[in-house]
């Protein structure tokens, strides 16, 4: 069944459900991951609700956008080398040490004295961060075996849309009556209150350690963090700070491409690599690869342009804005949890399919409605579109997870989550560029986002920019369903019919 890792840590099978024997131990330890999830997911929700309050403390509005960029490049850019050192050494030591680092980020955002110290500091969160997104999901495919992942996966879902509508609300409610540096000290008794749990209660299968002591390809996960580390900027910078062809962007583009070439030499060579060659060699892993970076792509059509045009073209109050944008992380939680009655008769690849081709259809329709209409149109939209890709994403991530053993599930989920994060990264130039296209074409040349956001801050809208706007958003929607047809199409052609599980779905 595909290649041998050989280089990695061998599981005993006997031990491998060792972490499973003792219900109450492992509801303790689902706890915990719960509360580790809730520590990157309400992140960037809550310090998006006091960004005015943070400023007008420490200054550099011009450069704030950098509090939410320099996370995301850490989390990014660190995936893979988590991945990698929790298959070496374990689930439990990454997890604790990636926790730890991001509490110590926590608190010393919260002690931050200027604008440069908290985006420094957000970076260190971000490092963190990493540990927690990647380690949490291969725990969650260690805890259960296959017939009972979609239940953790649910949880873990649900986590995901508590915080997406309970973040806002919590980071207002701090930043308005208390104070915006305790947006970063609530973290500390939550993480340690997970720290407890995973050091008292998970238990993880002895392992037998080849006869020499693993090596850690530290060159790889230094050329890695420093390759995406530049490409992502290049991303995450142009069209904001600099113009796409300037030469900032063209000296970033080349120096990534530079860097691209040494990861690829430096990982052929190492006797253990940070991202191995065989992530991409197998057909199932590299079409879930692809097809769940397509996801991060068309994903930021409604997380980021939906609530402008709730707000520009519907007339709504930012908090109505905010629930049509909600609506889906009701039920995607739902469906994701429902999907394994889809996926035991049809197949993970089957299932995947009719989720994405679904999804396309909704983004497509998007376009059609009528301007400006009703807010329940879009609000239904969102709420299929999120039943849709809850069907797409959970079957793929649980499929790819069951096509490996223990040794090498870290290194595969890592390389899933990284390229879902790199797709978002991607879809937020690239729509980012679009929109503003649209808009200054619309408005003779001078408009963008912030004129829009300026508009909607100081009055209502007039209504040839509520056009500007809904062409924008329409021509950001019809992108979006081009990476939803891109994913139809991997599935289909890369994809094998029958994911090769290594546990059996029935048993």
């Amino acid at each position: 069944m595909g290649e041998q890792n050989t280089g990695t840590p061998v599981v005993r099978e006997d031990a491998a459900h060792e972490v499973r024997a003792e219900p109450r131990r492992r509801r303790a330890v689902v706890a915990a991951l719960m509360l580790s999830m809730a520590l990157a997911a309400l992140d960037s929700t809550v310090v998006s609700t006091a960004v005015p309050q943070i400023v007008g403390d420490l200054g550099g509005f011009s450069v704030f956008s950098w509090l939410f960029s320099g996370y995301l490049l850490a989390v990014t850019v660190t995936l893979p080398v988590y991945g990698k050192l929790s298959d070496t050494f374990g689930r439990k030591p990454v997890l604790m040490a990636g926790a730890a680092l991001f509490l110590l980020g926590s608190l010393l955002c919260a002690g931050a004295w200027n604008m440069a110290a908290l985006i420094a500091f957000r970076v260190v969160q971000g490092l963190g961060g990493g540990a927690l997104q990647g380690t949490v999901q291969t725990l969650a495919a260690d805890l259960y075996p296959l017939k009972e992942r979609p239940k953790i996966q649910a949880r873990l879902s649900t986590v995901w849309a508590t915080s997406a509508v309970a973040g806002p609300a919590i980071g207002g409610v701090l930043a308005t009556y208390a104070d915006w540096r305790w947006i970063f000290l609530v973290n500390l008794p939550v993480g340690a209150l997970a720290l407890w749990l995973i050091a008292r209660h998970l238990r993880e299968p002895q392992r037998t350690l080849p006869a020499r002591r693993p090596r850690i390809d530290w060159a790889g996960a230094l050329a890695v963090f420093a390759c995406g580390g530049v490409l992502l900027t290049a991303l995450v910078q142009g069209g904001v700070a600099w113009d796409w062809l300037s030469a900032p962007s063209i000296a970033l583009f080349t120096a990534g491409a530079c860097l691209l070439a040494v990861v690829v030499a430096v990982e052929r060579r190492a006797a253990e690599p940070i991202i191995p060659g065989w992530v991409w060699r197998r057909r199932t892993i590299a079409a879930v690869n692809l097809a769940l970076g397509a996801l991060g792509l068309l994903m930021v059509a409604p997380t980021v342009f939906l609530p402008t045009y709730a707000q520009a073209v519907l007339g709504l109050a930012p908090v109505s804005a905010g629930f049509v944008l909600s609506v889906w992380t009701l039920s995607w939680p739902v469906s994701a949890a429902l999907s394994q009655h889809v996926y035991r008769r049809i197949g993970f690849r089957d299932t995947a399919v009719i989720g994405i081709g679904a999804a396309g259809l909704l983004l497509l329709a998007f376009p059609f409605l009528p301007t400006p209409g009703e807010p329940w149109q879009p609000v239904l939209l969102m709420l299929l579109l999120g039943g849709a890709l809850g069907l797409f994403q959970l079957p793929l991530i649980v499929g790819v997870q069951s096509t490996v053993g223990w040794a090498e599930r870290g290194t595969t989920t890592a390389s899933v989550l990284f390229c879902r994060q790199t797709g978002q990264t991607l879809g937020a130039a690239l729509f980012g560029a679009v929109a503003n296209g649209v808009l200054a074409t619309r408005l003779g040349g001078a408009g963008d986002l912030d004129a829009v956001t300026h508009a909607l801050n100081s009055g209502t809208p007039d209504g040839r920019l509520r056009g500007a706007v809904a062409d924008a958003v329409h021509a950001v929607y019809l992108g979006a369903a081009g990476a939803a047809a891109l994913a139809f199409l991997v599935l289909l052609l890369v994809a094998p019919r029958r994911f090769p599980a290594l546990d059996d779905p029935t048993d």
